[in-house]
Parts: C-alpha cells; sequence; structure tokens
C-alpha cells in the first residue's frame, strides 16, 4: 500500500479513535436481546462509568497497537497488531454505542489519553519484538482483569453492557496469548507495576470525566 494511503488510514483510526465514530466489523453484544432494561438513574451512572472507562482502554489500545505496528520488524508481527487492532476498534465501537444508550459521553480527556499511549508504544516498539510483544500480554492481562472486576461490580440486569464487558474479555485473552505465543518476553516487575499504577490513574479519572 503506498505511504499516503496509508497514513491517511491510521490518521483516520485516530480520528475515530478520539472524537468518535468507531465502525465495528461483528454485530455489537447484546443487541439482539430483549428491549432495554429500565436502569435506576444510580445503576445508569454507574454502568456509564464503567463503560467510559473501558472506551478509554480501547482508545488507548488503539493507539499502543497503531504505534507498535510502525516499529514492528516482522512484517507476521505487524500483521497481528492489525489484526488485533481492528478487534480492538470493534470494542471501541461497542462502548461508544453502549455510552450513547446509557445517555452518556466519552472521556473528555480522550486525546491526551491517545497521545499518551502512543508514545508509549512507541516506546515499546524500539526496545524490540519480543518485548513490544510482552507489553501487549502484560496490557491484555491488566485489562482483563479489569473486565472480570467490572462484570461483578456492572448492575446484573444490565444485560448489554455485560454482554459487551464479556466478549471484550474473551478477545484480550486471545490477543495476549496470541502475543506470548509469538515470542512476547516476561516484563520485570517494576515495570509490571508501573503499568497498574498508570492504569489506576486512568480508571479513576475516565469514571467521571
Amino acid at each position: 500500500m503506498p505511504l499516503v494511503d496509508r497514513f491517511i488510514i491510521e490518521f483516520d483510526t485516530a480520528l475515530r479513535s478520539v472524537v468518535g465514530g468507531a465502525n465495528a466489523h461483528r454485530q455489537t453484544p447484546g443487541s439482539d436481546a430483549n428491549a432495554e432494561v429500565v436502569l435506576e438513574s444510580s445503576e445508569r451512572e454507574h454502568a456509564a462509568g464503567l463503560m467510559r472507562i473501558n472506551h478509554v482502554g480501547e482508545v488507548c489500545a488503539q493507539a499502543l497497537y497503531q504505534s507498535q505496528k510502525l516499529f514492528a520488524r516482522n512484517p507476521k508481527i505487524q500483521e497481528m497488531f492489525h489484526r488485533s487492532g481492528q478487534e480492538e476498534m470493534d470494542h471501541l465501537a461497542w462502548c461508544e454505542t453502549r455510552l450513547q444508550e446509557l445517555g452518556s459521553h466519552t472521556s473528555y480527556l480522550n486525546p491526551f489519553w491517545y497521545a499518551g499511549s502512543f508514545v508509549i508504544g512507541m516506546a515499546a516498539g524500539l526496545t524490540g519484538d519480543k518485548w513490544s510483544l510482552g507489553f501487549v500480554a502484560e496490557t491484555e492481562k491488566q485489562v482483563e482483569n479489569h473486565l472480570e472486576s467490572h462484570l461483578e461490580k456492572l448492575p446484573q440486569n444490565d444485560h448489554r453492557s455485560r454482554a459487551i464487558v464479556n466478549q471484550m474479555r474473551l478477545d484480550e485473552i486471545e490477543h495476549g496469548q496470541a502475543a506470548l505465543q509469538a515470542g512476547g518476553a516476561s516484563l520485570p516487575e517494576p515495570i509490571q507495576g508501573m503499568m497498574k499504577v498508570m492504569s489506576k490513574i486512568m480508571t479513576t479519572s475516565a469514571y467521571k470525566i
């Protein structure tokens, strides 16, 4: 693909991640369920906060996969990042749709999250494929844990949000396993701890803002 076309595609991906309007290639989980269950105001607000966190996570995922793909040495790994990024775009669209259904909004800090994650992804990519893949595996592991906790925190009768989160969790597990099977190295514990701290900052702010 010509460089100009690649730039246009990647810019469009970045724009849709930050501004909105992501397109999903798969049907939104839970969309074929019965009519929307009426949630209490507090339940709706809480569900929206959790789904906004998930949406921010997918904004970060787009930036990470885009930047790491640029610096991957192996074409097969580039393709793996591309394929995973497309599935993460589904997640982005699903979360955006669900937030609209809940009458809420995406994070106002999305440009900040995207830019920061893109820089982190570049740094991971520059360290080499095995460490870049290891970063993906650790990221997906932590995201999986977050999603599991959200399944416990979401209102039990919010079937649409729960269906989305559960499918996202399954996809994240697959992405993490694929990164390890492709040769990802286990990250040092201090880096894992730093990633958890950054994740905590993101989730705390994204719940409200």
